[in-house]
């Protein structure tokens, strides 16, 4: 049964734990393009829950189980191979706004400088011990590595870039990228991240280097734009 509306979300009084810090110096710090209006016209009503994928264990998910409250936030890596840290990032955006329906989801892949070598198995475990290490462990729902872009990539990816304007138009250095063919909406680098509405339609998409503020801020509003009454006819 769907759940009971969550309570509409409140401005933020200050800066997300973020700290403001762009993943990977500067980038683009303004709200992402919105997807579903593209969406719509390419699908008809197809979303997400067409895509099958995989989490760690090899359980497919439960996109349709979502109900039609929550919103999933898509990021395509799941450790930094620097110093800065998306996971703690990610954590902190997944413990605020839970509460108002997001369900942050990550999808590693090795098609960016090779940065994601290792096994399934060996993902959380090196995410607790190695980068971020601490003992720090995700609270939210990780999926099998797979390609992203590319001859192979999984069709939840295909559908997610169909749906959404690319971030910039540059791909990058050819020589960091491995994958072919190359296409204008291919995924650019680790941590492009996409909204997915409740519907299952994706609503943004953000380059890698948008901050998780920025991010926040564009699904609060989004939130909210739900959460409002309709005006009456």
């Amino acid at each position: 049964m769907p759940s009971a509306p969550s309570p509409a979300p409140q401005e933020p009084a200050g800066p997300g734990r973020d700290g403001d810090q762009a993943w990977g110096g500067h980038g683009q710090q303004r709200g992402g393009p919105e997807c579903a209006d593209l969406a719509r016209r390419g699908r008809g009503r197809a979303g997400v829950a067409d895509c099958g994928v995989l989490s760690l264990g090899a359980r497919t998910a439960p996109w349709l189980t979502l109900g039609p409250e929550p919103a999933a936030l898509v990021s395509g890596r799941v450790w930094p191979p620097r110093l800065c840290c998306p996971p703690p990032e990610l954590n902190a955006l997944q413990e605020e706004l839970a509460p108002f329906g997001l369900v942050v989801l990550g999808f590693p892949s090795n098609q960016f400088g090779k940065q994601e070598p290792g096994e399934n198995s060996e993902i959380l475990n090196t995410i607790k011990h190695v980068r971020p290490g601490g003992g720090f462990v995700p609270n939210f729902q990780l999926f099998e590595k797979g390609d992203v872009n590319g001859e192979k990539e999984q069709k939840f990816y295909t559908f997610l870039k169909n749906a959404c304007p690319p971030t910039t138009e540059l791909l990058g250095n050819p020589a960091r990228l491995f994958w072919e063919p190359m296409k204008t909406h291919d995924v650019r680098w680790n941590f492009e991240k996409f909204l997915v509405g409740p519907d299952g339609v994706p609503v943004m998409r953000w380059h890698h280097r948008t901050t998780i503020s920025t991010v926040k801020t564009d699904i609060l509003a989004f939130l909210r734009r739900r959460a409002a009454p309709e005006p009456q006819k």
